[in-house]
């Protein structure tokens, strides 16, 4: 069973235009190409980088948090009480009026009591500064920064298919591979693996589903890319990616440590950045030198259009986010003095939710007796007050 599907799955005729195939990639005089066996490389790579960012955020990021000043916010924790406890973590995060009515039988607390519980609960499992300030600096290693520039500036900015994108198909699929795109691609194939890896422990943000999305295309687009050899097109594909990452990074690092002007700055290098290379590059340079110019070439193959496929995946997560980083580009009209990530959930405050209660109440709120800054735990009189 294993083997007919191992047949059916390397079959040339979905890899391959008609009359090429895995024999083409036969090293032979000196010439190398790529094999599908040295993907096995990047799982000792992404441990690697584990590693590495278990170190880096426990040494050096904690002590560069120090040096530029990240503080910690200090949240009031909820009092222990087992039945709101129970029905945080079984049922509901953000109860419902009906369900908060039937909590305040069952404990005795008013609404407010239990509005403002729930608040410094759901607080309690949002990220703190320090772990998100350690986990953007990690992503901007400068060595990860400058060992990057420094492949693409081997692999590509002397090759001629960077300047003339039909040159990427001269001679496909018998492309020689260069020592520098093997490992630019098995280092770049690593890490994003790694990122896949920790995705359940790093913070979580509104468009984690999309995130996950993007790592599984880019780790499959990078695969297939380096199996059926289509590395020119990988690496530009890549290049473009890389262009813009390590600025967003950079931006929310200077964020989270309070250097507004540092963050506004580096963030409006970073929308243009990403605006030019994926709105603009990307579709109508590569997309269109990977999904108009190869039929004029070969008739389309399945590996045409899943190889396509992927990319149109990315293109449409590139319009997501920059949809984003339009409402945050917003921030930067006057009145507004720092840009937040729109895909981080906003800490929610006691002063912030009570002033939302009072003006939604239709009648006004007269003075009752308060104890250690909480309303009574007496139901009637606390509605005798509204």
């Amino acid at each position: 069973m294993l083997s007919r599907l191992s047949e059916w799955f390397w079959n040339e005729r979905l890899w391959f235009p008609g009359g090429l195939g895995w024999a083409d990639l036969e090293d032979h005089d000196g010439i190398t190409y790529s094999k599908p066996a040295d993907l096995w490389v990047t799982l000792p790579i992404a441990l690697a980088f584990l590693i590495i960012r278990q170190i880096f955020e426990r040494t050096v990021a904690i002590r560069m948090a120090g040096a530029l000043g990240v503080k910690e916010k200090i949240r009031v924790r909820a009092e222990h009480n087992p039945t709101l406890e129970s029905f945080f973590r079984t049922t509901n995060k953000n109860p419902k009026q009906s369900e908060i009515e039937s909590l305040g039988k069952k404990t005795g607390y008013s609404e407010r009591q239990i509005h403002r519980w729930f608040r410094r609960r759901r607080n309690q499992e949002r990220p703190n500064q320090m772990k998100k300030f350690k986990e953007a600096r990690y992503r901007t290693i400068p060595c990860f920064c400058l060992g990057s520039y420094a492949l693409h500036m081997v692999c590509v900015l002397q090759k001629p298919w960077f300047y003339e994108m039909k040159e990427m198909w001269t001679g496909f699929p018998m492309l020689e591979l260069l020592p520098s795109q093997f490992w630019y691609y098995m280092i770049e194939l690593g890490f994003y693996m790694s990122l896949l890896f920790s995705v359940a422990s790093d913070v979580k943000r509104k468009d984690f589903k999309e995130q996950i999305v993007h790592h599984v295309a880019t780790i499959l687009l990078i695969s297939f890319s380096w199996c059926v050899n289509y590395i020119r097109a990988g690496t530009l594909i890549m290049l473009v990616h890389d262009a813009s990452d390590y600025l967003l990074e950079s931006a929310k690092m200077f964020n989270y440590a309070g250097w507004r002007k540092a963050c506004n700055y580096i963030f409006i290098v970073f929308a243009v950045v990403f605006m030019i290379t994926r709105l603009v590059i990307f579709p109508f340079w590569i997309l269109h030198c990977t999904w108009v110019y190869p039929v004029t070439i070969y008739p389309p193959f399945f590996g045409y259009y899943f190889f396509n496929g992927l990319l149109f995946v990315l293109q449409c997560l590139h319009i997501f986010w920059a949809v984003l980083i339009l409402r945050m580009a917003v921030k930067f009209l006057p009145g507004n003095n720092i840009v937040e990530d729109e895909r981080s959930d906003r800490e929610e405050t006691d002063s912030e939710d009570d002033e939302k209660e009072l003006e939604g109440r239709k009648a006004p709120v007269k003075n009752g007796p308060v104890q250690n800054g909480h309303p009574p735990l007496n139901n009637n009189h606390h509605r005798k007050t509204e």
